[in-house]
């Protein structure tokens, strides 16, 4: 455990990046400020800045691992590999399977988070079908997706232990009663895998959605006579999660997402597979073979499939692409998802009172050292 900062460039929420002190009790921020430094409160040179912890709320795994597994050993893999990238902590995302397989994933997940355990945290679930539209089915298998449906939904959340936190479903699939259901449980809506009409998706975010699954990808694109998915999301009041690799979605695209939505409206995320930090090869996703090559991750047929995108990576990208601010870059990657997922009292921004999660970068996002609740989970040697 560190004890706080001293003399150290951090991004304070509301007053940007200064150099100040910072003292950390029991995992919280207890005071930033003019206060009293022990001798053992780390000092950063200037070309740190401490910045909040990354909130990743659409990954599937890492280093060999996925969330779809029923055993422990690659949970504690995923969590304590992507700290690696700055993030500190993440929604646990599975995959349209066949139930059974979805079930005993939910089941030790939910196991997982009842125990102590090192690396980043997991918030939660964002269960990402099988309730999906088969012609935006992108990784998803076809065999498997089937129409919204309130009984099923309640057997996964109760397999789940109530922690299912997000829902990605095709509003066109029989989406509305199961959007109510979820919003009285205080479940985020989130619209993808979808080939929604302009009229259903905008009636769907005024019943409550509030996101949109890694916009661009796998939903009804943009036509002049229905806007679909796509044209809703880029001017309707809706989060919008976006996979800043430069591959799903083009320097262009992300341009125009960031013209249309403003800052405060766009999630970075990785929806990161087993491949990343793993050599070009053969892997899994959704019991299905993805082809990594590159910085690429595709089905045999070409479709792409999830994607080995690191946090800082999606970060770094955004910046040079729009041309934002560094502060505003991390702010798509913190508070922003921190608030789309309602953790934003204890996540998303440095203020006394929030966990103690911070991730050490250079002006280039280069990461050094990542806390998680006043632990320090890595280290750069």
């Amino acid at each position: 455990m560190i004890k706080g900062f001293r003399n150290t460039n951090i991004y304070v929420y509301g007053k940007g990046i200064i150099q100040t002190n910072l003292s950390i009790a029991l995992g919280k921020i207890k005071e930033i400020g003019d206060i009293i430094c022990e001798d053992d409160f780390l000092q950063l040179d200037d070309s740190y800045i401490v910045i909040p912890g990354f909130v990743d709320k659409h990954t599937h795994g890492a280093n060999g691992s996925d969330f779809m597994r029923p055993d422990k050993k690659n949970l504690q893999q995923i969590v304590t590999t992507i700290p690696r990238e700055g993030t500190t902590s993440c929604l646990a995302t599975t995959m349209t399977e066949a139930k059974d397989t979805i079930h005993k994933a939910l089941e030790n997940i939910a196991e997982f988070m009842e125990e102590e355990y090192e690396g980043a945290e997991i918030l939660g679930i964002h269960l990402e079908g099988p309730f999906v539209s088969p012609t935006f089915a992108g990784a998803q298998p076809l065999q498997y997706i089937i129409p919204c449906d309130i009984p099923t939904f309640d057997s996964f959340n109760q397999s789940a232990k109530g922690n299912i936190k997000q829902v990605t479903l095709a509003v066109e699939e029989n989406g509305f009663p199961l959007i109510n259901h979820l919003l009285q449980k205080n479940i985020i809506v989130s619209l993808g895998h979808s080939n929604a009409t302009h009229e259903e998706a905008r009636k769907a975010i005024q019943a409550g959605a509030t996101s949109i699954t890694h916009t661009f990808n796998a939903m009804s694109p943009f036509h002049h006579r229905d806007i679909g998915l796509v044209g809703t999301a880029l001017f309707d009041t809706v989060s919008c999660e976006l996979i800043c690799d430069l591959i799903h979605v083009s320097p262009s695209a992300v341009a125009l997402l960031y013209k249309n939505k403003g800052k405060e409206q766009i999630c970075l995320i990785t929806d990161s597979m087993e491949a990343k930090y793993m050599p070009e090869g053969r892997y899994e996703l959704g019991g299905q073979e993805v082809f990594v090559k590159g910085n690429e991750a595709r089905l045999k047929d070409g479709t792409l499939a999830g994607s080995t995108l690191k946090m800082n990576e999606a970060v770094r990208n955004f910046k040079n692409t729009t041309g934002v601010s560094f502060t505003d870059a991390v702010d798509c990657a913190t508070i922003y998802p921190a608030r789309c997922i309602h953790v934003d009292d204890k996540k998303g921004s440095i203020e006394m009172g929030k966990d103690a999660d911070f991730t050490v970068v250079d002006k280039d996002f280069n990461v050094y050292m990542t806390i998680c609740r006043g632990k320090v989970v890595y280290s750069r040697s």
